[in-house]
C-alpha cells in the first residue's frame, strides 16, 4: 500500500489590481497575517489580470510584482494577461507577433469602425500597433462612461493614470522610453490561461479535488472550447479581440463541456464578486478606488481583503 500523498499545496487567487499598490500591499500583508505561515510561503499564486489603468500606481504595481518570486521564493507566481495589460503591452512593443506571421494592423478592421470615437492612436508607430493597444492610446470623444458612473480618464480604458505613472502624458509615444525593460517582458511573458491540476476544494459535499482553469474573464460558451484553449496556450494575438480575457455575459458560466469535470473556473474582470459551485469571479475592486481588492483561497474558499476586518468565510 502506498503512503499517503502530502496534502496539496494552498492556492491563492487574486482579483484585479488596476494600479492601486496601497490595496496591494494590504491585501498582501493580510494573506501573510491570515494564512498559517507554512501555508502562505509555499501557496500558488495566481494573479488574475489587470494590474494597469485606473489607479495611480501601476509602474509601482508592477514593481511589486516583479519583486514576488525572489522575495518568496518557495512560493510559484502565475501571472495572468488582462484585457488592460494586453493593450498596454500592445501600445509599448511588448505583445508577441501573431504566430501566423500576421501584422497587428490587420486587427484594426473588425473594430475600426469605432475608431473615431474612441480616438485611436495615430502617433509614432501607429502602423504596426494592435488595435487594441490604439485603442488603449486613444482619446475619447465622449467624456462619460455611462456603465461606470464617471468620467473616462483618457481613453476607453483609462490608461492615463498609467502613462502618468511612468512620468507621461496620456497618448504620448514617450511611454515606449519610459516603461523599463523588465516592465515590457513582465507584459511580453504574461500567460493567458493557467490549468493546475489536483486543486483541493471544500464544499458541503466534502473535499474535492479539481483541476482549476483560470482565465481573466472567462471561458465562452459559444466558441468551441478546443479553439478558445488553441488561442489562449498559444497567445494568439492575430484576434482582434479576446474573448476570453474582455468578454462578459458569454463567458460568465461554465462550458457546457465542463460541466460535471470537477473543473474550478476562477477569473476576475467583472467587478464584481461571483461564487456560484466551482464558477469563481473574484473581482470585488473593479478598479474603483472605494472598494477592496479581493482574493480566494483554496481549499477554503475564503475571502481576503485589502481592508482589515472583511476576511470571511463561505
Amino acid at each position: 500500500m502506498s503512503p499517503p500523498a502530502s496534502p496539496p499545496r494552498t492556492v491563492i487567487c487574486v482579483g484585479d489590481l488596476h494600479g492601486y499598490i496601497s490595496k496591494l500591499e494590504s491585501l498582501w500583508a493580510n494573506l501573510q497575517s491570515s494564512l498559517p505561515a507554512d501555508a502562505f510561503a509555499t501557496a500558488l499564486v495566481v494573479f488574475l489580470g489587470d494590474y494597469c489603468d485606473r489607479g495611480p500606481s501601476t509602474r509601482e504595481v508592477l514593481d511589486f510584482l516583479i519583486a514576488l518570486p525572489s522575495g518568496h521564493p518557495s512560493q510559484r507566481h502565475v501571472f495572468l494577461c488582462g484585457n488592460h495589460d494586453l493593450a498596454f503591452a500592445a501600445f509599448i512593443g511588448a505583445l508577441p507577433p501573431p504566430p501566423d506571421g500576421s501584422p497587428f494592423s490587420a486587427t484594426w478592421g473588425e473594430y475600426i469602425h469605432n475608431e473615431v470615437n474612441e480616438g485611436w492612436y495615430r502617433g509614432p508607430g501607429y502602423e504596426g500597433m494592435h488595435a487594441q493597444g490604439r485603442r488603449w492610446g486613444g482619446i475619447m470623444k465622449e467624456k462619460r462612461n455611462p456603465k461606470r458612473g464617471s468620467s473616462y480618464l483618457g481613453s476607453i480604458y483609462d490608461a492615463r493614470p498609467t502613462f502618468e505613472s511612468y512620468g507621461v502624458a496620456h497618448g504620448s509615444p514617450d511611454l515606449v522610453n519610459a516603461v523599463p525593460e523588465e516592465h515590457k517582458k513582465f507584459l511580453h511573458d504574461l500567460v493567458w490561461i493557467h490549468e493546475e491540476e489536483n486543486v483541493p476544494i471544500d464544499t458541503d459535499e466534502g473535499q474535492l479535488i479539481c483541476k482549476l482553469i483560470a482565465v481573466h474573464a472567462g471561458l465562452e460558451r459559444s466558441i468551441d472550447l478546443n479553439e478558445q484553449f488553441r488561442v489562449l496556450r498559444t497567445k494568439d494575438t492575430k484576434v482582434s479581440k479576446i474573448a476570453m480575457l474582455s468578454g462578459r455575459q458569454d463567458v460568465w458560466n461554465i462550458p457546457k463541456d465542463l460541466a460535471g469535470e470537477q473543473t474550478i473556473i476562477v477569473s476576475g474582470h467583472h467587478g464584481k464578486l461571483h461564487m456560484d459551485g466551482l464558477r469563481f469571479v473574484i473581482d470585488e475592486g473593479g478598479g474603483y478606488a472605494d472598494r477592496p481588492v479581493a482574493a480566494i483561497v483554496f481549499p477554503s474558499k475564503e475571502l481576503i481583503r485589502s481592508t482589515e476586518g472583511t476576511t470571511s468565510q463561505n
